[in-house]
Parts: C-alpha cells; structure tokens; sequence
C-alpha cells in the first residue's frame, strides 16, 4: 500500500517535511514552500518525524563549507527510507539545485523533484508529474517567474514576521556565489510591500523585518535611491506595527538619508547589522567590497551620532587569500574601533564557482585559525563590555519563544530590547505570553545576554500575544501538524541566524 494509500485509509493526508540550510532568504523561502504544500492539501508532520513525511523537501545553501557533502548524506540517510515506503518523495531546492542541477540527480537518482531558486511556486506541480510519470523532474528557472512574496506562506511566528523587499545582488563579492544563483536584483513595489506589512499586522503580528540581499540597495530597480529610506519612514505610519528592523544591508549604499529614516521613525528599531568582512582596503579591493575602512568607520560614526543607544553587528571573513598579518591587524583595529554588540565570525574556506576561490595566496589552515582565534577572542571582551554598559537600565522586551534555552530549569522567559539584545528575565505572576511587552530593569550582563533578576516592573498584553495564543489554542484542538508548530529557527532577528553568505552582503 503507498503512503498515498496508507494515509487516506487513516482518514488523513500526505504529510510533508522542510529541511532549511542557509541564511534567512532560505528561511523566509522555505515558510512559502510550507504555505505552497499546505495550499495543495498537504500538512505538516509532527516534530521529530526524521524523514517519516510523505514528503520531505531540502532547502538548500551552496555557501557553506561542504554543502554538498552535507546534502548528499542526508539523501543517503532517507534512501532506505524511501525505497521502504512506496509514494514517499524527496525534492531538493534552493542555491545548491540551482548550481547543481542534474548532477543531483545522478548522485542520488532516488530524488524526485529537483528544483531553483527562481521557480519555488512549482514545487505541488513538479511532485505529482514525478508521481505521475515516475520519473525525476527537473526544472531549474534561469529567471524569476514572479516575486515569490505572491506564494502562500506559513509563517513561523505569530507576532513577528519577515517580509521580503527584494531578491537578488547586484554585488560581484569574489567570495560569494549569491548572484550567479538568485539573478540580479528585482525590487518588489513599495505598494505590495507596505500591503503586505499591513495585512501581517491585521493579523496581529507586531514586528517585521524588511528582507533583502542587499536590503539598503532597495530603489536601484526601479530607479529611486532613496527608496528604501522612503520604505522605512512609510512603516513608521503603519497603526500597530511596533517594531521595524531590517537586513542586510551594504555599506556601499548606506547613505545618510537611511541614517536620518532610522533615528526619526520610532518604531524602526536602534539596530543595525552591517557586515565588514574585512578591515583592511587591500583585502576589501580583492574581496570587490566597494568600499574601505575610512568609509565603514565613518557610516558608524555617523549612526551613533544620531542613535546613541544603537547596537551594531557585523560580519568578518579571517584568511581571505593573500591577507597578510598587518591585513588582520587593520581587521583588529576596526574591531576595537567599532566596538560591535557582536560579530559573526568566519573562517575562509573555498566556494567552488567564485573567483576567490583560484585566487593565489591561500592561507594555511593553522593561521587562519590562530587569527579567528584572537579574533573572537577581542570581540568576546568587546561584547561583554558593551553589554555591561547596559546594567541599570529600564529595558522594554518583546516576549519571545524558544530563544532562552534555560528558561525552563531557571524559571525565567526571555525577550529582545529593542537593539536585539537578548534578555532572560524573571517570571512574573502575572500570565506573559510571546509577543507581549514587559518593562524590567537589567542587574547583570554576559558576553552574549543581559539578565533582569528583579521583579518585572510592567507587562503590557498586545495583539501579537493575542495572535500567538490563538494560534496555539488552535494547534492543541487539532490534529498534529496541521497547524503552524513552534519556530525551530526562533523569531526572525535583525542578528543573523544564519549568516555568512546568502542574505548578509
């Protein structure tokens, strides 16, 4: 009996499971393949299925450090599975199928749908032509057919939201391979965009963060620069949106109207993550960042000028071919300049298919891992001094879920300041749901949290705690996996989950 079968004699339909790898483009992508197979009739398998859906999609990331191996173990794990289980299908997507094609095929020839990253509305289509004619189907888009923010989505949260501004790059970083596999970059309508937020919000979400691969670059498709500024002071007038935050953006198009958008809109949050990647202009000129150190510094300047209390991160590459130890020195000095909230730091490593990659002058293996050491090492001190900056102070947080690990063994719950700084706090008596407001004092700081051991000094239940509390009401009624499960990946943060590629430019 197929599983088609099986799961219709039991009075159900066919489950489906989504595997994420990547940046938040990945994530966000992967909350429309969810809403494109439950739209088809599909539903969700219970956590912890490990590969006992009907079907089970991998949504992939050519960027990181042996994707491919990755992939292909895991298809190797779920081939005896299939070959047990008639009617189970696999389907691979994202940045590896749209650089791999029909080599996957070939090295897994048990993959049924393999498909790009500019075609995900045809994941229900190519699932049941591969049932019904048995055979692989590939079908790799060279374009966008359209933006994908017109697909179903399942979002993974009830108070707060990513809602894509744009797809694409128009950068040619030497390091990443981003733009040969997501096209140029195509601007959504600022219309459709600020349509979309407001339906979020009518929904009862209360945070969003814009999404792009090189978010501040919004306006250069349809021939605005200033658009993106424009974008955040238009959500500044959205009734209920309380929080904005956006990523990532690009120092080369950081410009000053961004800068005077993000201190004179309230609800867009004093955060920015903007990534370096090097501190050095030798290795930024090879790297084909088209900007130096004096520029980044100076965007830094100028957004503390005008938000004082805002937190900054940033990403950096250590041991991109030919960087010297005066190179990594200028690195350390714009570290201490800076002084970053936090860094997401990263060992070089070979992407096939990016000219660095044939690049001469590779590191060894054994510098590049002293120098990350020393540099995670001084951001580490640098973190935790910043952080003890913020002791004494009255911090309001939006309740989260599943951010504090510990929150159950310490009898607290966590929430995030408004610069994103992750907070654990004591457990009032008073019922606090994710998405409400609490108000506390912080009394101690680690490298990478904030602590407010005293009694909360308010709580304020909102819409978002209204919206998350119906949703899981409405999950414990019906049966497993139809409704949306808690967030694996957490809340969409301005701090990368996952970054290091895809969406952080």
């Amino acid at each position: 009996m197929s599983s088609i079968d099986r799961s219709q004699s039991a009075g159900g339909t066919r489950t489906y499971e989504v595997r994420t790898y990547g940046c938040q483009m990945n994530v966000h992508d992967s909350e429309r393949l969810s809403g494109l197979l439950e739209d088809a009739g599909y539903v969700r398998a219970p956590e912890g299925s490990d590969g006992d859906a009907d079907v089970v999609v991998f949504n992939t990331c050519a960027v990181r450090e042996n994707a491919d191996n990755k992939l292909y173990g895991n298809l190797g794990h779920l081939a005896p599975k299939k070959a047990s289980r008639p009617g189970m299908q696999i389907a691979v997507g994202g940045c590896l199928a749209q650089k791999d094609r029909d080599t996957i095929v070939k090295r897994a020839p048990w993959v049924d749908v393999v498909f790009g990253t500019h075609n995900i509305g045809k994941l229900p289509v190519l699932l049941e032509r591969a049932r019904v004619q048995e055979e692989a189907q590939v079908e790799i888009a060279e374009s966008l057919e359209a933006f994908p923010s017109t697909l179903p989505t399942r979002r993974e949260s009830a108070y707060a939201a990513w809602v894509s501004i744009s797809v694409g790059c128009n950068n040619t970083c030497t390091f990443c391979i981003v733009p040969a596999l997501r096209g140029k970059e195509k601007d959504r309508r600022p219309g459709d965009i600020l349509a979309e937020i407001e339906a979020l919000v009518a929904e009862g979400v209360s945070e969003i963060t814009l999404l792009g691969q090189n978010v501040n670059a919004y306006g250069s498709d349809i021939g605005d620069r200033e658009a993106f500024s424009k974008l955040l002071r238009a959500c500044g007038t959205i009734d209920g949106l309380e929080r904005v935050r956006f990523t990532s953006p690009h120092p080369r198009d950081f410009t000053d109207d961004v800068i005077a958008a993000m201190a004179e809109t309230p609800n867009v949050m004093p955060q920015l993550h903007m990534p370096l990647q090097s501190g050095s202009d030798p290795v930024l000129k090879a790297m084909r960042r088209s900007y130096r150190q004096e520029r980044y510094l100076g965007i830094i300047k100028k957004v503390r000028a005008a938000i004082p209390h805002a937190a900054i991160s940033t990403d950096i590459i250590v041991g991109f071919p030919g960087e010297t130890e005066e190179d990594f020195q200028q690195t350390l000095h714009v570290v201490r300049e800076a002084r970053f909230a936090q860094a997401f730091t990263f060992q070089y490593s070979k992407r096939p298919g990016t000219p660095a990659a044939e690049m001469d002058g590779q590191i060894p293996k054994k510098v590049v891992q002293e120098r990350y050491e020393r540099l995670v090492a001084l951001q580490e001190e640098i973190s935790w001094e910043e952080n003890k900056k913020q002791v004494g102070r009255t911090l309001e947080l939006m309740v989260a879920e599943g951010e504090g690990r510990k929150d159950g063994a310490t009898h607290r719950l966590s929430g995030r300041a408004p610069d994103s700084r992750l907070v654990h706090f004591t457990k009032p008596e008073q019922e606090v749901r994710p998405g409400d407001v609490v108000t506390v004092e912080i009394t101690y700081a680690a490298p990478h949290h904030l602590l407010a051991e005293g009694t909360v000094l308010d709580v304020r239940r909102t819409r978002a705690g209204d919206a998350w509390e119906k949703r899981n009401t409405e999950k414990a009624a019906r049966p497993a996996g139809v409704l949306l499960g808690l967030p694996k990946v957490g809340v969409p943060e301005p701090l990368p989950v996952a970054t290091g590629g895809c969406a952080v430019d």
